[in-house]
């Protein structure tokens, strides 16, 4: 056990008077706080408590050594709190997806960098999943199912992988009625995307696909949308203004597979840094009012 922990035992068992109080009062098991006592006695050298039938009391040599476990456990608070207290500086490193993080991240970070001015902030984006601990990333935005389960997660929101086209494209080609329509249709896919080209749905049903255009970036995709150059398959947040606007029109969304998290991530450990916990925080409370992750 930690000596400063042993400490807190001890005062607690002074405090409450008995093994069972002093447990109930640190949510441990009788038999640990008894080993505790036992062995700061062994290291002390000397009895602390004298044990009655009803109620434990410190001997003399127990007293002297309660007064100055208070006294520096006071002073261990006290200067927790101080570092804690002290204004947040430093770099914190925040990586999220291209469009995401331009659209959503970017004015999230600025607020942050207002209400805390001694902080910087690096804001990368990038589509691929950076290794948070090779790169030295301290919080990321994620969409989509996390591989690594020892990371700290805070859920933010959902998006949906939404088929779109524009209205002129429609007009000439008709618009798909399921997914096997699809086949017959010009198609703007993203390169990156892994696996085969094939477009999946809810449950089993997948669309193998043959794309007239094959782009490496979303706002490509877009763009090849906009301009009537085919059917595109994207995510709800990259084309809700899109969608609002007219210029784009939602398909099939009856077949829509089930929505993809929005998550923040952390390293996780036994002390997270005040920087991190106040970005989470902050970030939290920024998406908690984003329509485009709560829709």
């Amino acid at each position: 056990m930690d000596r400063l922990d042993e400490l807190t035992t001890f005062v607690a068992i002074i405090d409450s008077g008995s093994l069972i109080g002093a447990a109930r009062k640190l949510r441990r098991s009788p038999p640990q706080v008894t080993r505790a006592l036992t062995e700061l006695e062994n290291r002390a050298g000397a009895r602390l408590v004298e044990r009655t039938t009803r109620r434990l009391s410190p001997t003399e040599a127990g007293s002297v050594l309660a007064e100055k476990a208070r006294t520096l456990l006071g002073d261990y608070e006290r200067m927790l709190s101080g570092i804690s207290a002290a204004p947040l500086r430093g770099l914190l490193r925040v990586t999220a997806p291209v469009q995401f993080g331009r659209r959503h991240v970017a004015p999230v970070v600025t607020s942050f960098l207002d209400a805390f001015p001694e902080l910087q902030v690096e804001l990368i984006v990038h589509d691929r999943n950076l290794d948070l601990l090779e790169e030295g990333i301290d919080v990321a935005v994620r969409i989509g199912p996390l591989s690594d389960s020892t990371l700290l997660v805070r859920r933010v929101g959902e998006v949906r992988r939404q088929i779109v086209a524009s209205p002129s494209y429609l007009e000439r080609h008709g618009i798909p009625q399921r997914p096997a329509d699809l086949a017959k249709h010009d198609t703007i896919f993203n390169s990156l995307w892994p696996g085969p080209n094939e477009w999946r749905f809810g449950g089993r049903t997948a669309v193998r696909i043959s794309p007239r255009l094959l782009v490496n970036d979303v706002e490509s995709q877009l763009l090849a949308a906009r301009a009537g150059r085919g059917i595109a398959r994207v995510l709800s947040y990259q084309v809700a203004e899109d969608l609002e606007a007219g210029s784009l029109v939602r398909l099939l969304a009856p077949f829509e597979p089930p929505p993809l998290p929005v998550q923040l991530v952390a390293r996780s450990g036994p002390h997270m840094q005040p920087k991190v916990r106040a970005f989470l925080n902050h970030a939290v409370e920024a998406f908690r009012d984003l329509d485009v992750i709560h829709q």
